[in-house]
C-alpha cells in the first residue's frame, strides 16, 4: 500500500491538534479551578451541578425572605415594647386619678394627658417598615391601618397575615394585623366584666371579680340587683330567670356559678351591676373610656361610687390589655427565635451544598498539573517526530 505525503502530513497535523486542544483544555481546567466546563465533560456531573446550584440559589431567595421577616418582626417587636410601656403610663396614671384626694381640675388634667396618649397609640399602630409598608395593615401593606376620628379609632385594613416561605417546607407570618394586636382584646378579666348602672344611687361599687370554678360557670350576661336597703339581692340572667338570692354582707363577696363577685359599700334599693360575659374591646376604646371616666363629675357619694366602679373597669381591662400586647410580643419572639434556627439551619446545608458541589466540578490541582506535563511532553514529541518525518524524501537516499 501506498502512503501518500499528503496523508501523513494530515495525520500528523490531527493528531497535533487533538493534543493542543487536550492541552488547552487541561490548562483552561487549572486556569479556572473549574473540571465541568461544558456538560460534555462529565455528563452526569454536570446535570447534578445544575442541581445543586438550583438548590444554592433557592436556599438564596430563602435567606432574603428570612431577612425581610426578621427586619418586620424586629419593628413589630419594638412596637409592641412601646405599647406595653404606654400602657404601663396610663394606668399609672389612671390610679393617680382614683385617689379620692385628686381634685376635679387635676383629674381633667390627667384626662387631657391620657387622650395625648391615645393620639401617640395610634401613631403606634400606623408604623412603617423600611419599604413604607405598614406593620398592622394585614395584607393590605399599603393602606393606613388606624384612621381617628377624636376619640373613635376605626381599623382600615383586614385581619391576614403575610406569610414568607424561609425553608423548603417552611413559612413565617411577618407580622400581625391590627385586628389581632389592637382590636381583640378580651373584654374584663378575659371572662367576665363588671359594670354599675348609671342609675345608682348607692355608694355600693364592684370590682373585677374572679372565676372560682370554671366548670360551673355558664357564660351569659347577668344582673345584680339589690331588692332592698337592707341588703337583699337577686340575680338573673339574661331571659330574666332567677338564678341565685342572697343577702349582701359589706365588703364581702357574692358566689354564684363559680363566679365570686366583689361589691365594696352600700348599694341602695334597685341598684344593679352587670356581670357580663367577656368579649373583646380595642386598646383604644379603653384609653377613651379612662379619659371619659377622668372627665366625669364625682360630687356627690353616688357619682364617686359610679366613678368608683368605672375605673375599677377601666383598671381590670388595662390589666388584660398589657397581658394580651404581651402574648402577641411572645409570638413575635418564637417567630424571631424561628427565623434564626432557619438561618442557621441554611448556613449548614449550603457549606455542604457547596462542598458536594465543589467536588464534582472543582479541578484536582495535583492531578490536572501532573496531566497538563504528561500532554506537554506528547505534543511536543509529536512535533518533533513530524518536523523529521516531513523532512524525510526518495532523494535523500539516491545517490
Amino acid at each position: 500500500m501506498r502512503i501518500s505525503t499528503l496523508q501523513i502530513t494530515n495525520s500528523a497535523l490531527s493528531d497535533i491538534l487533538a493534543q493542543q486542544a487536550q492541552l488547552s483544555k487541561t490548562q483552561g481546567q487549572i486556569a479556572t479551578g473549574t473540571r465541568v466546563q461544558t456538560p460534555a465533560d462529565d455528563p452526569i456531573a454536570a446535570a447534578h451541578i445544575l442541581e445543586l446550584q438550583r438548590a444554592l440559589k433557592e436556599s438564596e431567595q430563602f435567606g432574603k425572605n428570612g431577612d425581610a421577616a426578621n427586619n418586620r418582626l424586629e419593628l413589630e417587636e419594638q412596637a409592641l415594647q412601646d405599647i406595653g410601656n404606654l400602657l404601663r403610663s396610663v394606668q399609672e396614671r389612671a390610679v393617680q386619678g382614683n385617689n379620692a384626694t385628686v381634685s376635679t381640675a387635676d383629674r381633667k388634667l390627667i384626662a387631657t394627658e391620657i387622650r395625648e396618649r391615645l393620639g401617640e397609640l395610634v401613631d403606634i399602630a400606623n408604623r412603617r417598615d423600611a419599604n413604607g409598608e405598614f406593620l398592622f395593615s394585614g395584607y393590605a401593606t399599603r393602606t393606613q391601618p388606624f384612621a381617628q376620628s377624636g376619640g373613635t379609632v376605626v381599623y382600615q385594613g383586614d385581619q391576614g397575615g403575610r406569610l414568607l416561605q424561609v425553608g423548603p417546607n417552611q413559612r413565617i407570618a411577618d407580622s400581625h394585623s391590627g385586628y389581632e394586636v389592637f382590636l381583640n382584646t378580651p373584654e374584663g378579666n378575659g371572662t367576665f366584666t363588671t359594670g354599675a348602672a348609671p342609675t345608682n344611687t348607692g355608694t355600693g361599687v364592684i370590682a373585677g371579680g374572679a372565676v372560682l370554678d370554671p366548670a360551673q360557670y355558664v357564660a351569659d350576661d347577668y344582673t345584680l340587683r339589690f331588692t332592698s336597703a337592707a341588703g337583699a339581692y337577686e340575680i338573673r340572667d339574661s331571659n330574666a330567670a332567677l338564678v341565685s338570692t342572697g343577702t349582701y354582707t359589706p365588703d364581702s363577696a357574692i358566689n354564684f356559678r363559680g363566679l365570686s363577685i366583689n361589691v365594696r359599700g352600700t348599694p341602695a334599693a334597685n341598684d344593679s351591676f352587670a356581670i357580663d360575659r367577656a368579649r373583646t374591646e380595642d386598646l383604644f376604646t379603653t384609653v377613651d373610656k379612662l379619659a371619659d371616666a377622668l372627665e366625669s363629675t364625682v360630687i356627690t357619694p353616688g357619682q364617686r361610687a359610679q366613678f368608683n366602679s368605672q375605673m375599677a373597669q377601666v383598671l381590670t381591662q388595662l390589666d388584660t390589655a398589657q397581658d394580651s400586647v404581651l402574648g402577641v410580643r411572645s409570638q413575635v419572639g418564637s417567630r424571631l427565635a424561628a427565623l434564626e434556627s432557619a438561618k442557621t439551619a441554611r448556613a449548614d446545608q449550603e457549606v455542604e451544598l457547596q462542598r458536594i458541589t465543589s467536588e464534582l466540578r472543582d479541578v484536582d490541582y495535583a492531578e490536572a498539573i501532573t496531566r497538563m506535563n504528561q500532554q506537554l511532553v506528547g505534543l511536543q514529541a509529536a512535533q518533533a517526530s513530524y518536523s523529521r518525518i516531513s523532512q524525510l524524501s526518495l532523494f535523500d537516499y539516491l545517490r
